[in-house]
């Protein structure tokens, strides 16, 4: 009945503890490598990925953001966002996936309480996934003993279908946003495999269904209430990187393509290696200033890390969308047959760009900007 006490009691082998950067950023080159052998296939097929997020996570990539007090070796944002562009790049729905799950922690690491803290980390070390999601409107959260009597359904998040854990957020009266931690096979909760994107197509988007359930206090955070929050900042810093990864990957295939028949597209090729590589040196700067302003979480340094997260998105999705778009322009005739199935580098790009609020983040850095003292 979502208390932390039951928490205790799912069982699932150790994964292995990284232990180090270096160690974070081989295997996830070797797991995307494997990633990638098979991932048209499955986006032709829609073959969800369930034993590549396990391999994941008995590799012991997704637990590398726990925090030190908490037995974890919490890598830097900027090492984060290359290791899920690296993964992005093998496949870009297992990068959507894990997008997520590394989002969730951090408000885990923000907002909750120690206990909650130390029991769901935990959780974390031994290999267990976690999504985040939003419930609708007309969601019920009415207080009910020690927590809250719980129904509604969820917007469609990605990873839902992976997840352990489903960290959801709701309002309680009078309006009072709480993060409710489900276990994803808890009674009285229901997943339903309801996404059919044209892209992004293995991601494992989802909706929960609850119909009554008791969620204990013990199993409940505050929501993050800024618009800067550090879990906000790397929610778009990871997007930025999963962006940078379909990049990579068409990138890839546009090489493939091209070999060396063509030296009249060098200057263009050349453009988007740049816009590539500048796009991940904003990937970097914003990851740098995160780690800033997760030491010192004042509004100042929130606000900035916010400002460089929301450039990154913005810059990674039109990468991503431009070396799509090259990919055909460049490769011509040869790139369009139906079984290389490269057009999914578009499709993935596409849909991953709806996600982000591009219009409100644009304004809000107008705003930022536009104060004394900023240049």
């Amino acid at each position: 009945m979502g208390t932390v006490s039951q928490f205790q009691d799912r069982k699932r082998p150790p994964a292995h503890r990284i232990e180090s950067e270096e160690e974070a950023i081989s295997t996830a080159r070797g797991l995307a490598a494997a990633f990638r052998h098979q991932a048209s296939e499955r986006d032709i097929n829609r073959v969800l990925p369930f034993a590549e997020l396990d391999a994941l996570s008995a590799s012991g990539l997704t637990a590398i953001t726990v925090p030190p007090d908490h037995q974890g070796l919490d890598v830097s944002n900027a090492l984060l966002a290359e290791i899920v562009a690296i993964i992005a790049e093998g496949d870009a729905s297992i990068g959507e996936a894990l997008e997520n799950h590394f989002c969730v922690l951090e408000t885990l690491r923000t907002q909750a309480t120690e206990d909650l803290q130390a029991s769901l980390f935990a959780r974390v070390l031994l290999g267990e996934r976690f999504a985040g999601a939003n419930f609708m409107e007309g969601t019920e959260l009415t207080g009910e003993g020690p927590g809250y009597r719980l129904s509604g359904r969820t917007r469609q998040a990605s990873g839902i279908l992976f997840a352990d854990w489903i960290a959801a957020v709701a309002a309680a009266p009078p309006s009072r946003p709480l993060t409710l931690y489900l276990a994803g096979d808890e009674e009285g909760l229901q997943v339903v495999d309801d996404w059919d994107g044209f892209g992004q197509r293995t991601n494992g988007s989802a909706t929960a269904i609850v119909g009554a359930l008791h969620v204990n206090a013990d199993a409940i955070a505050p929501a993050p209430s800024s618009d800067a929050s550090t879990g906000i900042s790397l929610s778009l810093l990871l997007k930025a990187s999963v962006s940078l990864g379909i990049a990579r990957a068409a990138w890839s295939d546009l090489m493939t393509a091209i070999g060396d028949r063509d030296t009249t597209v060098l200057p263009r090729i050349g453009e988007r290696a740049i816009r590539i590589e500048a796009t991940a040196a904003a990937l970097e700067r914003a990851g740098r200033k995160l780690d800033i302003a997760q030491v010192n979480p004042v509004e100042a340094a929130m606000a900035d890390a916010h400002f460089s997260a929301s450039a990154a998105a913005i810059l990674a999705g039109e990468t991503a969308l431009d070396t799509a778009n090259a990919l055909f322009e460049l490769a011509g005739e040869t790139s369009a047959g139906i079984g290389l199935n490269l057009d999914r580098h578009w499709r993935n790009a596409r849909i991953h760009a709806l996600s982000l609020p591009r219009d409100s983040l644009v304004r809000a850095a107008g705003e930022y900007r536009s104060k004394p003292g900023d240049a």
